[in-house]
């Protein structure tokens, strides 16, 4: 067994996710403040600007989050368990069948956004000034959408083998060559054109393309634990199956986060441009503790997956316990602290009065829900390593039905205003976490499915039939031998 296989199965649990997850968590910060950075840039040229790329990033971050936690845990989970069963031939397998998946859905992110995107950030509110400049970022970015995907799933290919220092080397090292080259091209300073929010689009394309070759790099040039064909194999069924069945589960899961705070982003624009951009600057601390949960959730998912794979359930759950432990005391940490000082965070993005007003409330009421929000999302990444998302999605679908139906009802049927519509927010953050503990509580990972319920009974049963047959036999053969005594 190599020996970073073996680590994720014997090594002590807290040390071992702590570790992994150090250089993990970084890579999610490096990621989340170039976005930041960049937001910082684009408010210098105007509110409408802001609001604009406010309005963009729901979809953004719904690309970053399916691409890289959603069917970036497919593929790292089955990748993790198929090492974890020793098994090294359908690991390599794995690689080409994620990268055929890659293309696919990246092509069709593109076509989708070019298609319906301007449609789409009016009915979130977008008017003016403030949609074209969404429309304007959005045609950029999502044009390269292959890149995003392919470099998120390749960076998922290489923490499946326990690896994840060579990730967050690729990620920091392209964000210093990121953040200054935003403003030059959103400003046009010295030989740069003068771009404005087009040009930190394009900035952040260039960063996916020039990753995405590095990770590719490095997987085929054989130096890691895998060692895939160099061309594409005979692509066959079931290693993209054990990607989509944690993948694909995984994404719906992505989907209502993105859905509940762009219903919420379409709610705030019923009072205006300044009202979108204080939620949307609010909520971007909420955006944050995703990839900062994935910063803990990807190692955990990993050893989970190992653990799983090589038969040991209870180091698997003891995994999990654990990562979603030191999530809430870190995520819990951020919102007080968001609700104590919100004007320390909404001041480095603009100082519009109204922004700020909404953008405070948001983070008062819903910031000390944030420890439950990144609690179960740990047991959510814990539960793609175990390759069991049914409970997760389904408590996952209940959040964004609270969170977006109640806000709704708050906000048009019972006017209550923002107020009411972040309480249900909060609300509904508590509820995900609490349903996410109690399921894993409960035994979800090792109950088998109903099929296979319906299957062993009716093994037992037809067992019993066969066994109360045979003792007629049994007594006549022993009779019979008896009398010929």
């Amino acid at each position: 067994m190599d020996p970073r296989t073996r680590l994720l199965l014997e090594a002590p649990v807290t040390r071992t996710i702590l570790r992994l997850a150090l250089p993990n968590v970084v890579v999610m910060v490096v990621q989340a403040s170039v976005g930041l950075i960049e937001t910082y840039f684009v408010a210098k040229l105007g509110l409408d600007a802001l609001a604009g790329i406010a309005l963009v990033f729901p979809m953004f971050m719904l690309l970053t989050m399916v691409s890289a936690g959603a069917m970036g845990g497919g593929i790292l989970s089955a990748v993790a368990r198929a090492l974890g069963a020793g098994n090294r031939e359908r690991a390599n397998e794995l690689v080409w069948s994620a990268v055929a998946i890659t293309l696919v859905l990246g092509a069709a992110t593109t076509l989708l956004e070019l298609t319906f995107g301007r449609r789409l950030y009016a009915l979130m509110g977008g008017q003016g000034g403030s949609l074209t400049a969404a429309v304007t970022y959005s045609t950029i970015v999502f044009a390269g959408a292959i890149p995003a995907w392919l470099f998120n799933s390749l960076a998922a290919v290489i923490r499946g083998t326990g690896n994840m220092y060579f990730p967050a080397t690729v990620v920091t090292i392209g964000a210093v060559i990121l953040i200054p080259l935003s403003p030059l091209l959103i400003f046009g300073i010295g030989p740069f054109p003068h771009l404005g929010i087009a040009g930190g689009a394009i900035a952040v394309l260039l960063y996916y393309v020039v990753g995405t070759v590095v990770f590719a790099s490095y997987i085929w040039s054989g130096r890691g634990v895998l060692k895939p064909s160099k061309l594409p194999p005979r692509l066959t069924w079931p290693p993209a199956r054990d990607i989509l069945r944690v993948g694909a589960i995984s994404s719906i899961v992505s989907l209502t986060t993105n859905v509940a705070i762009a219903v919420a982003t379409g709610l705030a624009g019923l009072i205006g441009p300044a009202a979108v951009a204080g939620y949307g600057t609010g909520a971007r601390l909420e955006y944050l503790l995703v990839p900062l949960v994935f910063g803990m959730g990807a190692p955990v998912a990993a050893m989970v997956g190992t653990s799983i794979g090589a038969g040991k359930r209870d180091r698997a759950l003891s995994v999990a316990w654990t990562g979603a432990i030191i999530a809430f005391l870190i995520t819990e940490a951020i919102g007080i602290g968001a609700a104590l000082f919100p004007v320390a965070w909404l001041s480095l993005f603009g100082h519009d009065a109204t922004m700020i007003e909404t953008g405070s409330l948001y983070l008062r009421i819903v910031g000390p829900a944030y420890g439950f929000f990144g609690g179960g999302l740990a047991l959510y990444f814990a539960s793609q390593g175990a390759g069991r998302m049914g409970w997760t999605m389904s408590i996952a679908v209940l959040r964004v039905v609270i969170a977006a139906g109640g806000g709704w009802l708050a906000v048009t049927m019972f006017g209550g205003g923002e107020l009411a519509l972040f309480a249900v927010l909060a609300a509904a953050q508590l509820i995900y976490g609490v349903m996410n503990v109690g399921a894993v509580k409960a035994g979800v990972w090792f109950n088998p499915p109903k099929a296979r319920k319906s299957k062993a009974k009716s093994e037992a049963k037809s067992g019993a039939r066969l066994e109360a047959k045979s003792e007629p036999e049994a007594t006549t053969a022993n009779a019979a031998a008896a009398l010929k005594v």
